[in-house]
């Protein structure tokens, strides 16, 4: 009788193991390459034809993947990026790393998880490990990814092995990246989590494996759901200072100084990425399924949502202070991308923030260095340049991203007004702009 979890451990200690990976974006990709770093050969999974062909030409769509590293892969022939499923079959183990996105109705939307499970089942085989990394709720991965495998006959923890290990990117992070940000595993069976650990240790600085999958999937939620709860709190901060006059970030900074019992957050226009504004809703909406009420989460998404009208208030207030309306204005957006110095526009607030200024009238434009141009609602918007005529065209600057590669310096010595919401001016010498931050007037 073949020890199954005996052979997959020999494939990957020598490195004859092959890793497939289902989803080349900002997940499957930088795991990809850490597999081919540590020796093995990769098969990478897509639906994209254009994703995959750029891949196979050694161009990278994410910027924390160099094109160098990816072509030299490329080259060796480590690492091959395919739209043709059978191609997983070659696979010891699978790694899913696929979008989670919420339904309209805020209900997670599993479709990618289930077209991709289903990929999986038509190409498995006895001694196949396969590890969820998807963010999602509590019991998918004993709920929708056992069954299929069983259904094939297989015995969880001796023929296959089945784990969940949550993805962690910080897009754009220079510090924390996929190889030095510790995974956690949970595995159905402690044989799937042995197998799993000895995989991922290949390439990962530290493995955290924990008692089981659903372990696993609630410390991921737990993760974002803290950030999104203490990030709400403190744009409720940043709202009344506003009303009482006092400056938040000098409040923030205050509070900052206390050694221990405090960890500082920044308000900011709304919140973005892939991460903080859907994660909490599928811990909220399984609790829903058990009848409970999430009220921490359900506050904390209330006031993050809201941020976009209060900067769109902002700067309506603003622009009336030098007898100026919002309609027929002018206003120049800096920054879509949903934080500083990457091009990830996922869930960003500056949408919503251009949305609700052109429903009060104004003309929109925008510029970002990391995104020269983005498509919403079936639109195309092409950013400008930021040039000294822009600036001065503008009736408002709005800084909704604070990219390091603009030249904020330039922005107040040619603009009339700007409305700062992420603090970016703060060490900036005043000049010719009136500036406007999220609780108080700074000049």
């Amino acid at each position: 009788m073949t020890n199954w979890k005996q052979q997959l451990l020999d494939r990957i200690a020598d490195r004859s193991a092959v890793s497939g990976v289902v989803g080349l974006g900002y997940v499957g990709l930088p795991l990809a390459m850490e597999f081919c770093e540590a020796g093995f050969t990769v098969v990478g999974f897509d639906v994209s034809e254009t994703v995959c062909r750029n891949l196979m030409a050694g161009t990278s769509h994410i910027l924390d993947v160099p094109s160098e590293t990816l072509a030299r892969h490329v080259k060796s022939g480590k690492f091959v990026a395919s739209t043709d499923e059978s191609q997983l079959k070659r696979a010891d183990a699978i790694s899913i790393a696929v979008p989670t996105p919420l339904a309209k109705t805020r209900d997670p939307d599993m479709s990618y998880v289930i077209a991709a499970a289903e990929s999986v089942e038509r190409q498995a085989h006895q001694g196949m490990l396969v590890v969820l990394e998807s963010t999602t709720y509590p019991g998918t991965t004993r709920d929708l990814m056992q069954p299929r495998l069983e259904a094939l006959g297989y015995t969880i923890g001796e023929d296959v092995f089945l784990a969940f290990s949550p993805e962690r990117v910080d897009p754009g992070n220079p510090t924390w990246h996929t190889k030095n940000t510790p995974k956690i595993i949970g595995g159905i069976a402690p044989s799937s989590t042995e197998v799993a650990s000895a995989l991922y240790k290949t390439c990962i600085d530290t493995v955290v494996p924990v008692s089981s999958p659903e372990a696993a999937e609630l410390a991921k939620l737990l993760e974002n759901t803290f950030r999104s709860v203490n990030i709400g709190l403190v744009n409720e901060m940043a709202i009344i200072c506003d009303r009482l006059g006092v400056d938040v970030w000098e409040v923030i900074d205050a509070a900052a100084t206390k050694p221990f019992g405090f960890m500082k957050f920044t308000p900011g226009p709304g919140i973005g990425g892939h991460c903080i504004p859907l994660d909490p809703h599928y811990l909220a909406w399984k609790m829903r399924t058990l009848n409970y009420k999430t009220r921490f989460i359900d506050l904390a998404s209330e006031i993050n949502s809201a941020m976009p009208d209060v900067v769109v208030e902002k700067v309506a207030r603003a622009l009336n202070d030098v007898s100026k309306a919002v309609k027929g204005s002018r206003a120049l957006v800096l920054g879509v991308a949903y934080k500083r110095d990457i091009d990830d526009m996922r869930e960003s607030p500056a949408f919503d923030v251009i949305r609700l200024l052109e429903e009060r009238g104004a003309t929109v434009v925008f510029h970002d260095p990391h995104v020269p141009k983005y498509r919403e609602d079936g639109h195309e918007r092409t950013g400008v340049a930021l040039t000294d005529d822009e600036l001065e065209k503008a009736d408002v600057v709005v800084i909704v991203t604070d990219h390091r590669a603009v030249d904020y310096g330039r922005v107040v010595r040619h603009a009339s007004l700007v409305v700062d919401t992420r603090n970016a001016l703060a060490n900036v010498p005043r000049a010719k702009a009136r500036v406007v931050s999220l609780s108080a007037l700074h000049t």
